[in-house]
């Protein structure tokens, strides 16, 4: 009998999501799968409903309901209230307890590539459920100024108002500068376009894309043209994941089991984009 789990959304078939916990499963020994469940908006409520009684163990969940699910969980720990999304669903007792682990996965790409946020000027494009992890995240390092750009402005107004950031207006995201610049938008999502020109990026050390398909998006392209460190969305996506994976099994990878992850997880995309 094997314990199921899998990934919640719409769409959700391009998710890489089963590589890294299909193969986690598979190193830590135990008996459980991972797979898709793409559901409409119409169905959403109907599928929540049917996870307890499908016996599923634990749920990744991505765009758009990363908001819309918190009304249905039993509890929601505290970090997930705060940032106001949740992107991992726990099946306990019979009770669906919601934890985020996306800023967890900005934090630690950050630290892979040797980047220090604390005392930063950084700056957010988007307003979403991705972005409330980035902008929790940011401010946990010690960020010293965060800037957010929305297309809907009241978005950015309210993201900025609750983690104390300051809003600026779309029309403007032309004029952004700092120190690092963070895209968590859906644009440049199995496309050649950019949230921004690289006129923008060069005004910037660092630039980091959640967009990882293509991995190179355009965005992260103009910026490493203008000089910038960059860093690819398929690193906060492995580090959200291993974490879901300690929070459903209770159980730690190895850093060898680690490694081994990533590089398939990597090859994986080079697959789908040869």
């Amino acid at each position: 009998m094997y314990d199921v789990y899998g990934v919640i959304g719409y769409p959700v078939k391009h998710s890489l999501s089963p590589v890294i916990h299909n193969l986690g499963f598979k190193l830590l020994g135990l008996k459980s799968v991972y797979g898709t469940f793409e559901v409409s908006p119409e169905n959403f409520e109907q599928a929540v409903i049917g996870i307890k009684a499908l016996g599923i163990q634990g749920l990744s969940v991505t765009v758009p309901y990363k908001e819309r699910i918190m009304k249905y969980l039993d509890e929601i720990y505290k970090t997930s209230s705060e940032i106001g999304a949740v992107n991992t669903v726990v099946v306990e007792e019979g009770r669906l307890l919601g934890f985020n682990t996306d800023w967890i996965g900005v934090l630690k790409a950050f630290e892979e590539n040797g980047i220090s946020l604390k005392g930063k000027q950084v700056v957010v494009i988007g307003a979403g459920g991705a972005a409330k992890a980035v902008v929790y995240a940011v401010k946990e390092a010690g960020a010293k100024e965060i800037v957010i750009y929305n297309r809907t402005y009241q978005k950015a107004v309210e993201l900025a108002q609750k983690f104390g950031g300051v809003p600026k207006p779309w029309d403007e995201l032309n004029k952004a500068e700092g120190e690092i610049i963070i895209q968590t938008t859906s644009v440049g999502l199995n496309s050649k376009e950019s949230v921004v020109g690289p006129e923008v990026l060069l005004r910037f050390k660092v630039a980091m894309d959640l967009v990882y398909s293509p991995l190179k998006t355009t965005f992260l392209t103009y910026a490493e043209e203008k000089g910038c460190k960059v860093i690819d969305g398929l690193q906060m996506l492995f580090y959200q994941g291993i974490e879901q994976l300690r929070l459903w099994t209770k159980k730690s990878l190895s850093q060898e089991s680690l490694s081994i992850i990533q590089k398939e997880l990597y090859a994986e995309v080079q697959r789908r984009q040869a």
